[in-house]
């Protein structure tokens, strides 16, 4: 009789375990007339509501990269929800045509900030997410993307840059309108990122009286998160390339800065 219970309760142990696992949905929302496709990302093993985390893809549009630092922000606690920046899930395969598709959304701020707007009020609403305790990380235009954010006052507590762009496009904040704290994470070799870039972002959080953290990594240029960035940059002779120390330290950093400004 033992036995049988023994292995009916390994049984139920094991069908337990089979059933809580990270999931990935498919969402499609909307931003006016755009169909958008994103995902929510969350372990269904978690009881009760979690902060959220809008994450903004690189300037490829959503590739296994997002999707992977999306599974990773599950597996510490968190609902994360990779938005659509471009419509219909479109990625670009080289420069040109993410430079297109990245430009599209960064050379008007009002599509920036709605299609943004879209996936949070996607991630507010998901059963699973404590809609007081949201937050946003983005990489390389996703970087550029939630630091404009934080910069219009967007109802975020916490939002980090990997690599990211400081290609600004919406107004200096005023004095008290910033929400977030911000941290930006990046690569002191970047050439894609130019030192009065730096001087205008600290300037404008500075008057602002906002809260944050700029961290620059000697030796790491642009992309260090993502592991296909090396073959990426010798492809298309750019400046990118992985780097797994700086990696692994800018990752502690922002799960650090998360853990803080999201489990109040």
């Amino acid at each position: 009789m033992r036995t049988i219970m023994t292995a009916a309760l390994c049984a139920m142990v094991m069908t337990a375990s089979a059933h809580a696992a990270i999931r990935e949905e498919p969402v499609t929302y909307q931003d006016g007339t755009t169909t958008l496709r994103g995902f929510v990302v969350y372990d269904d093993a978690v009881q009760g509501k979690r902060p959220g985390i809008v994450m903004v893809h690189e300037w490829w549009g959503i590739t296994s990269h997002i999707r992977n630092e999306a599974q990773k922000f599950a597996q510490q606690g968190y609902t994360a929800f990779v938005a659509d920046m471009y419509g219909d899930a479109k990625t670009a395969d080289n420069p040109k045509d993410a430079g297109a598709l990245s430009g599209s959304v960064m050379k008007d701020p009002k599509v920036m900030e709605a299609r943004f707007n879209a996936a949070r009020a996607q991630l507010a609403g998901h059963a699973s997410v404590e809609p007081t305790r949201i937050g946003a990380v983005g990489y390389c235009f996703g970087g550029a993307v939630v630091l404009n954010m934080a910069r219009t006052g967007a109802d975020l507590d916490a939002v980090a840059g990997f690599h990211a762009s400081l290609g600004l496009n919406t107004p200096a904040p005023a004095s008290g309108t910033v929400k977030a704290k911000i941290l930006v994470l990046n690569g002191a070799d970047d050439p894609f990122v130019k030192r009065e870039q730096y001087e205008v972002l600290k300037k404008d959080l500075d008057e602002a009286k906002a809260e944050y953290r700029v961290i620059e990594y000697p030796g790491a240029v642009h992309a260090f998160t993502n592991p296909e960035a090396t073959e990426l940059g010798q492809k298309f002779n750019l400046p990118l390339r992985y780097d797994q120390q700086v990696d692994r330290e800018a990752k502690a950093e922002a799960l650090k800065f998360f853990n803080a400004n999201l489990r109040k």
